[in-house]
């Protein structure tokens, strides 16, 4: 009988998400909106992906904080309800999987997707279609980037081999990961290829957003300042 969506298997989100520093936010982005006008966008853009994630409803949603959780942003949104953590040190990929490692050990051991924030094109649906074919057995899940990475990962359970030996930041990165997944044996799918907004070149496409980039306040509470105090 099948699974009433009332009723489906909890599939938990991790986001990973960088503290809205002038300096250390969007720093790619810095030539064309300033430091300051790249950490408001980082604030943003983590209000967009908390919104979308929320409205996903596919299970518990932890805030992964960099460099930790002390910002203000950070724990405005932690007084809101917002369950966040610490990154821990290493690259992304250790990153990625240290986040499926503590969900793993939490109750129930769910199922995960992985996103960070700079995907604004990323739609609730997009996680509920990941999240069920994670439902249905299929051992990961991708979402490819149009400048050769991507902008969501899931696993039924922790992989690191799949986090290993990938050049992050490059144009190799989800190429890299499909031959790690076949290195391990695992199948996974491919969500449609989106965009994400990285460089200068970005931001006409998330200016031709409009209304829709603003996120859904009745969720996650008023917007917390942006500053460098911790």
């Amino acid at each position: 009988m099948a699974t009433s969506p009332h009723h489906a298997e909890p599939v938990a989100i991790a986001i990973l998400a960088k503290a809205p520093v002038p300096g250390l936010a969007k720093t790619r982005l810095i030539p064309a909106l300033g430091a300051h006008g790249a950490a408001r966008l980082q604030r943003m853009l983590t209000l967009r992906t908390l919104a979308t994630a929320h409205q996903a409803a596919t299970g518990p949603i932890t805030l992964w904080c960099a460099p930790d959780t002390r910002h203000s942003f950070f724990r405005a949104l932690a007084q809101r309800g917002v369950v966040c953590q610490q990154q821990p040190e290493g690259d992304i990929g250790a990153r990625m999987h240290a986040a499926s490692a503590w969900q793993a050990n939490q109750p129930g051991s769910l199922p995960l997707l992985i996103l960070g924030t700079d995907c604004p094109a990323l739609t609730a649906a997009d996680l509920q279609a990941a999240a069920q074919r994670l439902r249905s057995g299929t051992p990961a899940v991708l979402q490819p980037a149009q400048d050769g990475g991507y902008v969501l990962m899931g696993l039924r359970a922790p992989e690191p081999g799949v986090f290993a030996g990938v050049h992050w930041s490059t144009d190799q990165v989800m190429a890299q990961t499909r031959t790690r997944l076949q290195a391990l044996g695992l199948s996974w799918w491919e969500a449609p290829t989106l965009w994400d907004v990285d460089v200068p070149a970005d931001l006409h496409r998330l200016q031709a957003l409009g209304p829709l980039l603003a996120p859904s306040t009745a969720l996650i509470g008023k917007p917390a300042p942006i500053d460098s105090h911790y």
